[in-house]
C-alpha cells in the first residue's frame, strides 16, 4: 500500500471535518443568537459543560475555547466515521449528496438523543425553532459537506483504500 492511498483518508476526513465544524458553529452562532439571545461564548460553554459540568459557565474565554476544541473534535470525528464508511460502501460516494443529508441528519439525532443526555450538559427546554435548524443545518452543514469531501478526496480512479486493500469505485 502505498501512503498516498492513506493520505486520500486523512484529506478527506480534515477537510470534511474543518468545513462541517466551521459552517456548524457558525450556524450554531447566528441561530441561538436569533433564538436565544445568545453570545458566542456561552454557546461553546455550554458545550464545553458535556465534559466540565456547571462549571464551564463560570470559566469565561477559555472554557469556551474548550467547548469549540470539543466541537471540533466531534466535526472530525463525524468525519472519519463517514469517509471511513465511504472506504467500504462505496454507494456513499456515488450518492454523495443524498448519503452526506441523511449522515448529518443521523449526528443531529445521535448529539441530540444520545450523546448529550449522557453527558454532563444541563437539559434544555425544547426549542421548535432551534430542533429544525439543528436538523436542516446538520443535513446541510455538516454532513453535505463531510460527503462532498469523501467524494473529492475517494473518488479518483485508482484510488485505493488503505483499510481495505481495494479500489474505491470512480462516479
Amino acid at each position: 500500500m502505498h501512503s498516498i492511498h492513506r493520505s486520500h483518508l486523512i484529506r478527506a476526513i480534515a477537510m470534511g471535518g474543518l468545513a462541517a465544524g466551521v459552517l456548524d458553529a457558525i450556524d450554531a452562532v447566528v441561530a441561538f443568537k436569533a433564538v436565544l439571545g445568545f453570545d458566542p461564548v456561552p454557546i461553546y460553554q455550554f458545550v464545553a459543560s458535556g465534559m466540565l459540568g456547571p462549571r464551564a459557565f463560570a470559566g469565561g474565554t477559555a472554557t469556551a475555547l474548550v467547548g469549540l476544541g470539543i466541537h471540533f473534535l466531534i466535526a472530525f470525528s463525524a468525519a472519519a466515521v463517514f469517509v471511513l464508511a465511504s472506504a467500504r460502501w462505496r454507494g456513499l460516494v456515488r450518492h454523495f449528496a443524498g448519503a452526506g443529508m441523511l449522515y448529518g441528519v443521523g449526528v443531529f439525532v445521535v448529539m441530540s438523543y444520545v450523546v448529550i443526555p449522557l453527558s454532563r450538559i444541563p437539559a434544555a427546554p425544547f426549542s421548535l425553532p432551534l430542533f429544525l435548524n439543528g436538523i436542516i443545518g446538520h443535513a446541510l452543514l455538516v454532513g453535505l459537506p463531510i460527503a462532498y469531501a469523501a467524494k473529492r478526496y475517494l473518488a479518483s480512479d485508482g484510488v485505493t483504500s488503505p483499510m481495505l486493500g481495494r479500489p474505491v469505485e470512480s462516479t
